[in-house]
């Protein structure tokens, strides 16, 4: 199978690369970078072009302009973060294409970084128009993608770009999110349990089903969990769910034994009479085992089932986790996620790898970041990643035939 070329197998130095980030960060009401999570994301890659002598031209997006200049989205602020980060100056273009873009390129020294203005200023961005995409490729003698996060979408600086560029290669993060979503999970140190969650398993089926040909358990939590409820003819009681995938639901169930794969639904759930998300609030709770009474719903998995999972963990050497326990963002409807989140990190003989923004945003808030494997910084790419479709920011870059 081919492997993506990196940035660890060309020459770089004195070369114009332009590399592809993922600054797509948030501000303070001050105009200031409040989560810098993105930029440090991608500061090895930037070192190591440092460090190999090569003029670095950095393109990202910052929201959703719609295609037109808005300075609300400017990545100005990024500059000066990304300054801080590295210790060194950052020029910074008002424009990622044009006369003045061009000049700036051409007077780049080698080991000094330009950051070109938000790139989806442009129309062509997102509509991945050839001209753009050219007039993004005449600045660069190599390529460089980066930017996970947005590799899943073909835009003009993550795939397009990659026609009028000779040399196109992954960075330093990409190389590692197609090594522990890709190789990690494709040829898993067994036993190996996928923990999946959240609101819907629409958004997860495909994963379900691509993963029940590798995983030992899988366990089920969040809303999703009581569509599978339903497929095994349960009630529910008011709790979200999707009556309309029961069908799909119980075939990931028939699979699943056909298989020999353990696919453990919550045998305890935590549910109220009241849930008001708005206002992160919520009425009585009480512990449920069997059918949820109607007027009542799901909000959190159970003391049994948190128990039953967190031994499963213990007992795995792979781990992959996508997808809350339960309505985490209310305090009392927390519990399942993060003892999820401390069992996946207590277990350091495992390779654990966390995917999806609620799933990152839970480890991290447990205080469990720096005590796992792997977290990807994609939410959108790493599901379709582990589902097997083709990443277009991925596809597009030059491969080595093993």
């Amino acid at each position: 199978m081919a492997k993506t070329k990196t940035i660890r197998d060309i020459d770089v130095g004195d070369k114009r690369v332009f590399v592809r980030v993922d600054f797509n960060v948030p501000f303070d009401e001050n105009g200031k970078v409040s989560d810098n999570t993105r930029v440090v994301a991608a500061l090895p890659t930037i070192k190591y072009l440092l460090d190999a002598g090569a003029k670095v031209i950095l393109a990202s997006h910052l929201g959703r302009p719609k295609g037109r200049v808005n300075p609300e989205f400017s990545l100005k602020p990024v500059a000066e973060e990304l300054a801080a980060q590295l210790d060194m100056p950052v020029q910074f273009c008002e424009d990622c294409v044009g006369l003045d873009v061009e000049a700036a390129v051409n007077s780049l020294q080698s080991g000094s970084v330009l950051l070109l203005e938000n790139v989806r200023f442009h129309a062509g961005e997102e509509g991945n128009d050839p001209a753009f995409a050219k007039q993004l490729g005449a600045l660069a003698d190599v390529f460089v993608n980066d930017a996970f996060g947005t590799a899943h979408r073909a835009h003009a600086s993550t795939a397009g770009i990659t026609a009028f560029v000779d040399t196109s290669v992954c960075g330093l993060l990409i190389e590692r999110e197609l090594a522990f979503l890709g190789e990690k999970t494709d040829d898993p140190v067994k036993p190996f349990t996928v923990i999946l969650g959240g609101a819907k398993v629409s958004d997860k089926i495909k994963v379900i089903d691509r993963l029940l040909d590798r995983a030992d358990t899988i366990l089920i939590g969040g809303a999703m969990a009581y569509t599978f409820a339903l497929a095994k003819g349960m009630k529910v009681g008011d709790s979200l769910s999707e009556p309309d995938m029961i069908d799909i639901a119980q075939v990931a169930l028939d699979k699943a034994k056909e298989k020999g794969v353990s696919f453990l639904l919550p045998v305890d759930t935590v549910i109220t009479d009241s849930l008001d998300f708005g206002t992160r609030s919520v009425g009585s709770l009480k512990i449920n085992e069997g059918d949820i009474p109607d007027g009542w719903e799901g909000v959190d998995i159970g003391p049994k089932t948190i128990e039953l999972y967190k031994q499963v963990v213990a007992e795995s050497k792979t781990v992959l986790w996508n997808g809350p326990m339960g309505v985490f963002e209310i305090e009392a409807c927390s519990k399942g996620t993060f003892a999820v989140a401390d069992a996946v990190a207590a277990n350091q003989e495992s390779v654990s790898i966390i995917g999806g923004g609620d799933s990152v945003k839970a480890i991290k808030n447990s205080g469990n970041g720096d005590k796992v494997s792997f977290i990807s910084t994609g939410g959108g790419a790493s599901l379709n990643f582990l589902e097997g479709k083709e990443l277009p920011g991925v596809s597009a870059l030059n491969t080595l035939e093993s």
